[in-house]
């Protein structure tokens, strides 16, 4: 039954930190927005942009709960607005439609197509560690309740996606001409699905647990 447990929270993790990610998406913009960059360059930018991503979502992972704690906000109130942003996020998927939760506002693009280094702005964030992954890391980790295996399982999917992110920027070029736009708004589909169906999970799980419905904890 643990091993059951544990393989359902990787699979959930691993979907949620995919589509709140997006790392085809990630990759054909970065692709986009360094089409004059040497190729050494461009997978510089990939790799730091990368790393410094992944110490945002670390630190995210590793604080959130206590942050959470600080400000008085329960698990149950985190599930529900998570669960909420999750699901615009999901939605903006399934219509492909772009979202400051995932991707930059069209401000954001037009200041950094004028960069030369892209790696920390606009990659490391908000194209990978956006305002719904960081979201996504809390909440996720909160919902583990101290389970230190639960956890590691957690940050692992993450580690997981970061890395498969990293991959696919250092063959953007490849990546892009690969999907088109096509098979990029289907995998984004797809994903989306599943991530506004986990988000709702996460509201129902937050309306609950929120004491609101009499008899029912």
């Amino acid at each position: 039954m643990a091993r059951i447990d544990m393989f359902e929270i990787a699979v959930v993790a691993f979907t949620t930190f995919f589509a709140t990610i997006g790392p085809i998406d990630v990759a054909a913009m970065f692709a986009a927005m360094t089409p004059k960059a040497s190729s050494a360059f461009r997978r510089s930018m990939a790799v730091r942009g990368t790393l410094v991503a992944s110490l945002i979502l670390l630190l995210f992972a590793l604080v959130g709960e206590f942050l959470l704690q600080s400000l008085g906000i329960s698990l149950a109130a985190l599930k529900v607005a998570g669960g909420i942003l999750l699901l615009l996020i999901g939605i903006d998927m399934v219509f492909a439609r772009s979202s400051g939760g995932t991707t930059t506002t069209s401000e954001e693009t037009s200041e950094a197509v004028g960069k030369h280094d892209i790696s920390i702005f606009p990659l490391a964030t908000p194209l990978i560690a956006g305002p719904g992954t960081m979201g996504a890391t809390i909440l996720l980790m909160a919902n583990a309740k101290g389970d230190l295996m639960a956890e590691f399982v957690i940050l692992a999917a993450l580690v997981v996606v970061l890395l498969l992110t990293m991959t696919l920027l250092l063959v953007a070029t490849k990546v892009q001409k690969l999907f088109g736009v096509t098979g990029m708004h289907v995998v984004s589909r797809v994903f989306g699905v599943l991530l506004t169906a986990l988000a709702v999970q996460f509201m129902f799980d937050g309306i609950l647990q929120s004491g609101l419905i009499p008899g029912v904890s």
